[in-house]
């Protein structure tokens, strides 16, 4: 990955970090298009059992999508879907993710950023971030495919809110509204994703990838089909199962192979 996208690894733990600090991390077309890529390329990869996404340093999450660059880059429909292609690309890869994201959010989360956020399992900011959507200023729309998971967060009512008033408002109201699982002091906010980061990695990683597929299927209205259903049994035929049953009955602590 280029340096504008860091991935660093921590065991099972991969962390991804969007990297323009002297920029509060704001998003440009190489940034979407590397974020998918490593997205990507760690989903793919068995070794992984939690991604962290988190801005450079603990000013910014992310203010969303670069400014500047529109004069370039988005400056009329036709530029405007060639960069949405690589936008929603990477809203692709977040979405399909196998393993659990947790977003470690420091101040500022807006705009993409907020979409960027609003596509991980878990979102744990501080006390002082703030939350907002405030891309009518701009004369933007927020497409279809960037909409999706806030709705799927506050539902549709509250999501207008956000997109007609464009307020930028704090921590406790983005949990009140379902954007944010989770709020602690700023000082722990790293801690805090750490440590459920760590959680969710030491438990049985299929377990986990099987979870996020069920919970996302129980949000699409189609009747769920028997097949479905007796894939939720499968689970009783892996090596981990009797990983974990036998660690219980030992009362010890299970070391899963996600077999």
């Amino acid at each position: 990955m280029s340096d504008l996208i860091l991935v660093q690894h921590n065991g099972s733990i991969a962390t991804v970090v969007l990297n323009r600090p002297d920029k509060l991390n704001a998003m440009t077309r190489p940034m979407w298009q590397q974020l998918g890529e490593a997205i990507e390329q760690l989903s793919a990869d068995d070794a992984v059992r939690c991604i962290i996404v988190r801005g450079a340093g603990e000013k910014s999450f992310s203010p969303g999508n670069d400014i500047s660059e529109f004069e370039t880059e988005r400056s009329n429909k036709v530029q405007a879907i060639e960069y949405g292609r690589l936008m929603h690309s990477a809203v692709q890869a977040l979405t399909q993710c196998r393993h659990p994201l947790v977003a470690q959010i420091h101040g500022i989360c807006v705009g993409g950023g907020l979409e960027i956020a609003a596509l991980c399992d878990i979102r744990i900011c501080g006390e002082s971030s703030r939350f907002g959507a405030p891309i009518k200023n701009l004369g933007l729309v927020m497409a279809y495919q960037e909409l999706e998971s806030i709705v799927r967060l506050t539902g549709p009512v509250i999501a207008l809110e956000i997109l007609l008033e464009g307020r930028i408002f704090g921590a406790a109201e983005a949990k009140e509204k379902g954007l944010v699982t989770r709020v602690v002091s700023d000082k722990q906010v790293a801690e805090q994703a750490q440590a459920a980061a760590r959680r969710i990695a030491e438990g049985a990683p299929l377990v986990a990838r099987w979870h996020k597929k069920f919970a996302r299927r129980l949000g699409d209205s189609t009747p769920i089909s028997d097949a479905e259903r007796e894939e939720c049994f499968d689970c009783f035929d892996t090596e981990d199962f009797r990983i974990g049953y036998a660690a219980f009955l030992a009362k010890q602590t299970p070391a899963f192979r996600g077999k």
